[in-house]
């Protein structure tokens, strides 16, 4: 029987059968199952015997053979984490506190007030239940049902890349991963990190494409106080924060040209010089690299240097675009749905027929990333314990409905997403400006120098005027 549907059990210590009588009397009418032990014994033994042999146990302090707080003991050391209330005739607070050491969930004084032990029995359930959840969220969050931490997939190209991941794990070859924005580099390049022989060491991980070109450097190698403007107090770059682990730089391919010359020269001295600093620092790490670009034609046209590439691509790891492992769609929608559901304390369990078939037909430009955002997003508003095709292409939806509308006038149009401006009003140029950045941030999941390139503007531009948007939302009125 699930567990739901069981009822709650308690399981009653206490040599003096009038107590365990009027224990008996006032749960039993309340819906409890009752168990009752003369002995502790005999109670450790039955209950290690039997996995979730009770909920809450009752037991009293003094008891023949073995006390309460020598059973209380004794569970704890077989690993046995059901909560345990102490009865006693006793009022002193050294004999509460040594029950609580021992490990005891709570205390109850006799002569017994019902209604308090009620309230200490529903809190140890509370507990037991808040325990429950975490060990399950424990469980999913880890990623404990994929071969490799958080990796799921069956498809042969991506059990192929799973395969070579696995085997380069112990290796201490620099290792450049390659794929589709979303297609789950980082969780390949956490995996690498965790099976190889500096899983002890830290990982450390850095988007290359997120901080400007004079931050990152700073952010890689450190700086010395006073190096530049602000800079108040020394700092270590990620290369010594990773000594002994593994350094991920992700999105390499929008490195700088000169940021990449300097790169290569850590990478073949395997030394650093903090900014402000003539001192060179011996350092101990792996790099893992990742990129959606395709670094050989980088390469052919100037834009990459040829010898890192050479020194980042000892190992190449090609990961699939999603919707080439259809095979994975449903085991992953599964994996995140548990994940989120747990996050979200909901009662979220599965998939409709309809969204199970919307799943697999769609294309997932977004890959991975873009399935584990819809599941998410899914398990967050559906309405039933089951995500349906509604809850799914919701937004979709809206679209298709604001589209509908005489008031729209679309800007683009196509397979891509619609942008659309009002024909009721004119509005002023800066404003425009504004919601055509989002838009285009939008097309490319937030990456700014593909936006900017995009756009056809300078990237420090872009930069500019997004931090300027974002000053300007901070500083209007809240509605």
């Amino acid at each position: 029987m699930p567990s739901f549907m069981r009822k709650l059990k308690l399981a009653v210590i206490d040599d003096d059968p009038d107590v365990q009588d009027l224990l008996i009397g006032f749960f039993r009418p309340k819906g409890y199952d009752l168990v009752t032990f003369d002995d502790a014994e005999k109670a450790l033994k039955d209950i290690s015997a039997q996995e979730n042999f009770c909920d809450v146990i009752i037991s009293d302090l003094r008891l023949p053979k073995m006390s309460g707080v020598e059973l209380t003991k004794a569970l704890a050391e077989a690993g046995i984490s059901i909560p345990i209330i102490i009865m006693t005739a006793h009022r002193s607070a050294e004999v509460a506190l040594e029950a609580i050491e021992a490990g005891a969930y709570d205390f109850v004084v006799k002569p017994l007030h019902f209604p308090q032990l009620q309230v200490s029995v529903e809190r140890a359930l509370h507990l037991n239940k808040i325990r429950g959840e975490n060990e399950q969220l424990r469980a999913v969050v880890s990623g404990a049902e994929g071969p490799m931490t958080g990796i799921i997939g069956k498809s042969p190209k991506f059990l192929r890349a799973l395969d070579l991941a696995k085997r380069v794990a112990s290796s201490t070859a620099h290792v450049l991963v390659t794929g589709e924005s979303g297609s789950g580099k980082e969780v390949v390049a956490r995996a690498i990190h965790t099976f190889g022989s500096r899983r002890k060491g830290p990982f450390v991980a850095i988007n290359c494409s997120a901080i400007p070109e004079t931050l990152l450097e700073a952010e890689l190698f450190g700086y010395a106080k006073g190096a530049f403007t602000g800079a108040m107090d020394k700092r270590i770059g990620l290369f010594e924060e990773a000594t002994g682990g593994t350094l991920f730089l992700d999105e390499i391919g929008d490195l700088s040209l000169p940021l990449q010359a300097k790169l290569l020269r850590v990478m073949q001295d395997k030394k650093i010089k903090r900014l402000g600093e003539n001192q060179a620092r011996s350092i101990d790490v792996r790099v893992v690299s990742a990129t959606h670009k395709n670094l050989r034609q980088e390469v052919l046209e100037g834009r990459f240097r040829e010898d890192l590439f050479f020194r980042l691509n000892v190992i190449p790891i090609v990961l699939p675009p999603l919707r080439e492992r259809k095979e994975d769609v449903v085991p992953l929608s599964e994996y995140f749905l548990k994940k989120h559901s747990a996050l979200n304390r909901t009662n979220v369990r599965g998939f409709t027929k309809s969204a199970t078939e919307f799943l697999l037909k769609n294309q997932w430009k977004g890959n991975v990333r873009e399935l584990e955002n819809m599941v998410e997003r899914a398990v967050v508003l559906a309405k039933g314990t089951a995500i349906d095709l509604s809850d799914l292409n919701f937004e979709e939806l809206a679209i298709e409905e604001a589209n509908k509308s005489p008031t729209s006038m679309e800007i683009l149009s196509g397979d891509r997403p619609h942008f659309v401006v009002s024909e009721e009003k004119i509005l002023p140029l800066d404003e425009l400006i504004n919601k055509y950045i989002v838009f285009a941030l939008g097309l490319n999941q937030g990456a700014k120098d593909r936006t900017a390139k995009d756009l056809g503007v300078d990237r420090k531009t872009l930069y500019r005027r997004v931090r300027e948007m974002e000053q300007q939302q901070q500083t209007s009125p809240q509605h």
